[in-house]
């Protein structure tokens, strides 16, 4: 199935932010282009909105005149939903209301031809649900673009229980012919970004309500050791609170308040309190003229130990032992099967966060996961009150050594990066072994939709086969919610081996 020719009219129901970014993109892609909305004078004054932004691409040289000449003359609006009949695709973004939605198609069903293509932009809702009162629920689809849609390149294309395979595919095609990245996704509450993206979020906010860490410090430890663009507290700022609870209390409720995507209590209180973040002036933090942004938790300068032993394979953390080198201390490497850590001059002992806590131990410092411990410019630490003071004070000089600024947190089990990376491996491995998208469509929509550093699917596989398991495991043990359980997908992915494992063994 190919692509709707260039010729065909593409129309867009709704004609607000999302709207009018949508009708830009088919529109740059060479379609005639109808807007439509319910409330008179819209569509005019989006069509418009959307000529000012062809001026304005044509200011910055990504487009020329004569191009947005005949773009303009290709864009019309529509003030009576019938002027659609002629349409080969309608995408609608309208209001997130299912009966309302319902009411739209089932007018539309009425006027446009057998082979229009009908596709709903929503975020929140069931495609199946949408399509359920359309006599042919067979040519409806998801088309979701993220915001703004015009720059980001990331659609998912969502089929529902009755979408057939070749509106599926036209529509896969069709946003690729128009420059965009599209991923195929079966119909499931969040899609692809919105369900497995749910971590990033809840898990910073789990640390700052186990009274470990203030925002400040968590969204640095994740930005700066674990390789994310920007910090769940400053993005949720930006997003709106409002509206990221909305996305998690939806998704919560439509997996039947499954402990995996519990919604946070700290964050339901800043929606409370109408401290939405910057649209607000204030969310996590403050944004009024002359507030100063708080800064993380930093230990003060701290001597290295000289020499350090390690015992055993530190997995994902090894390229500490060259790091450590080269910055001019002592290692000795030893082959012991007990465990893998580092041994500190104080009798103590450095450990990778796996789960466990450091007051479960007798001297033990925990240091958190990190995307790449060459590039990360910041560690985070975690001891109990039974961790001797200078077993702690060697671990900060020892990362201060490598150039690392060092955040203490207090003692919880999996940190912050570790037991985040960890559940966003979970739960992407649920969603393939469900057959929710491929592993390569998930690690496509989490890089471009919010812009990991990993798709989740690939940082599994680099952190290695049973890492993610082993850590949720004992984080289970330790909160036995349901929220940690490994799932069924990340079992099976970590220890049931295939003829294939076999061979290469």
């Amino acid at each position: 199935m190919t692509a709707i020719d260039q010729s065909r009219t593409v129309a867009v129901v709704g004609t607000g932010t999302m709207g009018q970014g949508i009708a830009q993109v088919a529109l740059v892609a060479g379609h005639p282009v109808l807007l439509h909305d319910a409330v008179p004078g819209r569509a005019d004054e989006a069509a418009e909105a959307i000529g000012a932004r062809l001026d304005r691409l044509v200011e910055k040289g990504r487009m020329t005149a004569v191009e947005r000449d005949a773009a303009r003359a290709r864009l019309h609006p529509a003030a009576d939903l019938a002027e659609l009949a002629d349409a080969a695709l309608v995408v609608e973004a309208i209001i997130e209301q299912l009966p309302v939605k319902q009411q739209l198609f089932v007018a539309l069903e009425k006027i446009v031809a057998d082979d229009c293509l009908l596709a709903t932009n929503t975020s929140s809702l069931s495609v199946t649900a949408v399509a359920g009162a359309l006599k042919n629920p067979g040519r409806f689809v998801g088309l979701h673009f993220f915001n703004p849609a015009p720059l980001l390149p990331l659609v998912e294309v969502v089929s529902g229980f009755a979408t057939q395979s070749a509106a599926a595919t036209r529509a896969y095609a069709t946003a690729k012919a128009w420059g965009k990245t599209p991923v195929r996704c079966a119909d499931t509450p969040g899609f692809i970004v919105n369900r497995i993206a749910r971590p990033f979020y809840a898990e910073a906010f789990a640390v700052y309500e186990e009274q470990a860490a203030d925002p400040a410090t968590i969204d640095a430890v994740l930005r700066e050791c674990g390789g994310f663009k920007m910090g769940p507290f400053e993005l949720t700022d930006l997003i709106g609170q409002d509206v990221n609870e909305a996305v998690t209390r939806s998704v919560w409720d439509s997996f039947f308040q499954s402990p995996k995507f519990v919604p946070s209590l700290a964050q339901r209180r800043l929606v409370e309190s109408g401290l939405h973040g910057r649209k607000s002036g204030r969310g996590w933090y403050a944004y009024a003229d002359g507030a100063t942004r708080p800064e993380p938790h930093t230990a003060p300068a701290t001597e290295p130990p000289s020499e350090i032993t390690v015992e055993g394979d530190l997995g994902p953390a090894g390229e500490l032992v060259a790091l450590l080198r080269e910055a001019g201390i002592t290692v000795r490497e030893t082959e012991e099967d007990r465990g893998t850590r580092i041994l500190l001059p104080s009798g103590g002992q450095l450990v990778l966060a796996d789960g466990q806590t450091s007051a479960e131990f007798r001297d033990v410092v925990y240091f958190d996961l990190a995307l790449d411990y060459r590039a990360a410019t910041r560690i985070a630490l975690a001891a109990s009150e039974v961790t001797e003071w200078e077993t702690l004070r060697q671990s900060i000089g020892l990362f201060q050594a490598l150039g690392k600024s060092v955040s203490v947190i207090r003692d919880v089990p999996g940190m912050i990066v570790a037991r985040t990376v960890a559940m966003l491996v979970d739960l992407a491995a649920d969603a393939v072994a469900k057959k929710v998208a491929s592993a390569q469509d998930i690690d496509t929509a989490m890089r471009l939709g919010v812009n990991y550093p990993l798709g989740p699917v690939e940082w599994g596989r680099r952190l290695g086969r049973s890492w993610a398991h082993e850590l949720l495991d004992e984080l289970h043990a330790r909160v036995p919610t349901g929220r940690y359980a490994p799932s069924l997908g990340l079992y099976r992915q970590s220890y049931i081996r295939t003829e294939k494992d076999e061979a290469g063994a």
